[in-house]
């Protein structure tokens, strides 16, 4: 005997789709997993180098923080304004370039106990 089948409820759908996205970027052939990687590991490199560069040449936190998070929020509006249901794989890689550099930011801030 089978078991009955579940019901589909409100969370069993907000589940799949939470599933679905976290999932998203490890679908598809090697190049596109392989790129989408790349971005992040590039963004997180890119982040370190510019907190560490800018700092040293300008030594002023807290403008340099305010042009990085003015950027990472402008790729925000504009992913958000420009991307429709299905994400291109540009915009994946612009997404994954930005929280590598935001977490680069974070462990910058970590580091330095601001």
């Amino acid at each position: 005997m089978s078991p009955p089948p579940f019901q589909v409820t409100r969370f069993d759908r907000f589940q799949r789709r939470v599933g679905e996205v976290l999932l998203s970027g490890l679908r598809g052939s090697w190049r596109r997993r392989s790129l989408i990687v790349l971005a992040l590991l590039l963004g997180f490199y890119g982040g370190q180098n510019m907190t560490a560069l800018w700092l040293e040449e300008i030594g002023r936190r807290p403008q340099v923080v305010l042009v990085l998070v003015l950027v990472i929020e402008l790729m925000v509006r504009l992913r958000s304004r420009f991307v429709a249901d299905r994400t291109p794989l540009g915009w994946l890689l612009l997404d994954n370039l930005r929280i590598g550099l935001v977490y680069a930011l974070v462990l910058e801030a970590f580091k330095l106990g601001s």
